[in-house]
C-alpha cells in the first residue's frame, strides 16, 4: 500500500501489514537456518559469516543485526539486492543466488530469532531522544517513531526495527539516503527526511536507537 508524505505529518494506510501473516507462513524456518549456517550450495554463502551465529551482526565490520527483524522487510531487501534497486557489493551476489522461496525461508528464520542486547545508555543523548520521539519540525523532520513504531520496534513491511541496531549501521544507512546511494525506501520517505538532517543529528539519533533494547515487531503494528 502507498505511504504518503504530507508536510507536517506522516500518514500510514491501515492495511500496511495486511499480508504479513501469509508471507511469514510461507517461509520454512528449518530451510532458512540451513542457508544461514551453510549457504545454499548455489552461490549464496552462509549468512553467519557476516551476520553472526545468532544474527547479532558485526558492529565493527558494518554488518547489521538480523535477528528479530521484520520478515517482510527482510524479503523486500533481498529482492531489492537481487534486482539491483539496492546496491551492496557483498549482498548482491548472495541475493542473486537465492530463489524466491529461499528468501522467504531465510527471512522467516531470522525473524524468529530473539534479538539481543542494547549498546550503552541514552541518558546523555537528549538530541537523539528528541529527534526519535518528537522530531525537529522547524526543519520538517518528523519523529522517527512516526514510521518505525513505538520504541523503534518496526512496522511491517516497510519500516524495520531499529531499536538495538548497531549505531554505525544506522548512521551509514541514513547517510546513504542523504547522499543518494540508497534509494529503495517507500515513496522516498527516508531520502526526504535524511536530506534535512545534519551530521550531528544523524549521529545522535543513531546512537540513541542503538541504546534501546531490541524488540520484535508485532505483525500489523502501526505507529
Amino acid at each position: 500500500m502507498p505511504v504518503r508524505f504530507i508536510k507536517g505529518s506522516f500518514f500510514l494506510l491501515p492495511l500496511l501489514g495486511f499480508y504479513a501473516p501469509a508471507l511469514l507462513a510461507m517461509g520454512d524456518t528449518a530451510a532458512g537456518q540451513t542457508i544461514a549456517m551453510q549457504g545454499n550450495g548455489k552461490g549464496a554463502v552462509a549468512c553467519v559469516s557476516c551476520h553472526g551465529g545468532a544474527g547479532e551482526g558485526n558492529a565493527a565490520a558494518g554488518f547489521p543485526r538480523l535477528a528479530g527483524l521484520n520478515a517482510e522487510y527482510l524479503v523486500k531487501q533481498l529482492q531489492d539486492y537481487k534486482a539491483g534497486t539496492r546496491q551492496n557489493p557483498v549482498m548482491q551476489p548472495f541475493a542473486a543466488a537465492l530463489t524466491s522461496q529461499e528468501m522467504l525461508d531465510v527471512a522467516a528464520y531470522y525473524a524468529g530469532l530473539e534479538p539481543t542486547g542494547s549498546q550503552g545508555s541514552s541518558d546523555d543523548n537528549a538530541l537523539g531522544e528528541t529527534l526519535a520521539l518528537r522530531g525537529d519540525w522547524d526543519h520538517d523532520i518528523p519523529a522517527c517513531v512516526s514510521c518505525h513504531g513505538p520504541g523503534g520496534r518496526g512496522v511491517d513491511p516497510y519500516f524495520p526495527s531499529i531499536a538495538g541496531q548497531h549505531a554505525g549501521y544506522i548512521r551509514s544507512q541514513i547517510q546513504a539516503w542523504k547522499n543518494g546511494t540508497r534509494k529503495n525506501d517507500a515513496n522516498d520517505l527516508m531520502r526526504v527526511v535524511a536530506e534535512r538532517m545534519s551530521d550531528e543529528q544523524i549521529e545522535a539519533v543513531s546512537r540513541y536507537f542503538a541504546t534501546l533494547p531490541p524488540v520484535k515487531p508485532t505483525t500489523g503494528d502501526k505507529p
